[in-house]
């Protein structure tokens, strides 16, 4: 059966479930909602996200949101199809689970304020607050600092293998690169850059770029 994703191509969270459904030949269809228009404010995707939010997706009777939810489940449930991105044995597991920790809690926190700073509210016409965008980038720094010393010793984040916790990052480390102004963060740490540089070369993150036509 095919899998229904419902999103919006560009955003971050959508890409992180169309990337793992590339690596892992997943059948899916993709269902555009507009953010511009609010069309996920409205019944009818509330009803299928109760937040509001983006993505969402049905398969069969089983609907899900949340994009790391989501790419865990499939990764779990197609785990002898496609890229293997759970780790093989127990201990990897757990520090694929700690990476993707990681980017939520640290990664994530602090670069979604960033963009939506610099990315977002342009758009909507909302005033950058660059005081903050600038401590953020600070804390960053910090971050990429852990990031920088955990790759000069494994070629990904949870060692040998591309894994979900690699691919979890690339959505928002690609507004990194290419919207906010700051790819030097990245490119002036060489194992950092030499990561994304290997991560991003993946054929389905270059399919997942020709679908959001970037």
């Amino acid at each position: 059966m095919v899998v229904k994703v419902y999103g919006y191509v560009q955003a971050s969270c959508p890409q992180r479930v169309l990337l793992c459904f590339l690596e892992k030949e997943i059948d899916f269809q993709f269902i555009h909602v507009d953010l511009d228009t609010l069309e996920h404010k409205k019944q009818e995707h509330l009803l299928r996200q109760p937040f509001g939010q983006v993505p969402a997706i049905e398969d069969g009777d089983l609907k899900l949101y949340e994009s790391r939810a989501i790419v865990r489940y499939y990764a779990t449930k197609y785990a002898d199809q496609g890229t293997d991105l759970l780790g093989k044995t127990l201990e990897q597991r757990a520090i694929v689970d700690q990476w993707m920790e990681t980017e939520v809690n640290y990664f994530n926190a602090v670069g979604q304020p960033i963009v939506i700073n610099l990315v977002v509210n342009p758009r909507l016409g909302v005033p950058c607050d660059f005081a903050l965008v600038e401590e953020l980038k600070v804390k960053m720094e910090k971050i990429f600092d852990v990031y920088e010393k955990r790759l000069a010793t494994n070629r990904y984040l949870a060692g040998d293998e591309f894994t979900l916790a690699d691919l979890t990052h690339m959505p928002g480390l690609r507004y990194t690169m290419n919207e906010t102004g700051s790819s030097s963060m990245v490119t002036s740490r060489p194992n950092l850059n030499r990561w994304w540089n290997e991560i991003s070369a993946r054929p389905s993150w270059k399919k997942l770029m020709e679908m959001a036509a970037y």
